[in-house]
This record gives C-alpha cells, structure tokens and sequence, in this order.
C-alpha cells in the first residue's frame, strides 16, 4: 500500500454490522501504520432523552468530549 494518505475516517452505520466492519477497517489500516478514526454518533440535536434507545445512549457518553 502506498502511503499517500495518514488518517482514514470512517462513517459506518452504528450498527453490529457497522461496528465490525469499522474494527476490519481499523485494524488493516493499523498495519499499515494509518491513523484511523470514526464520526461520533449518538442522541441527534433536538433528540428526546425519552425515545433514545440504550445502545444510542452508550455511544453517546463513551464519545462524550470535555468542554474547554
């Protein structure tokens, strides 16, 4: 592989499916030495806490960001 890029970043869906073709991707990048990263996905803007499912929830506080 021709290292013409360093980072790739994935948008897959937040699914079982879309979690194990985003670790596929992530560990063929790794041995190659590609930085890999993945959109945050989580509660949308103007979501109710009440509709949201617990996976949803999850995903949104591991990908919680501290505010500066």
């Amino acid at each position: 592989v021709e290292e013409s890029f360093h980072e790739v970043i994935l948008a897959t869906n937040p699914t079982v499916e879309g979690d194990a073709t985003a670790n596929y991707i992530a560990e063929m990048c790794r041995q190659h030495n590609i930085k890999v990263s993945r959109i945050a996905h989580g509660i949308p803007v103007g979501g109710e806490l009440e509709t949201v499912d617990g996976t949803t929830l999850t995903h949104s506080f591991l990908g919680r960001r501290q505010i500066d």
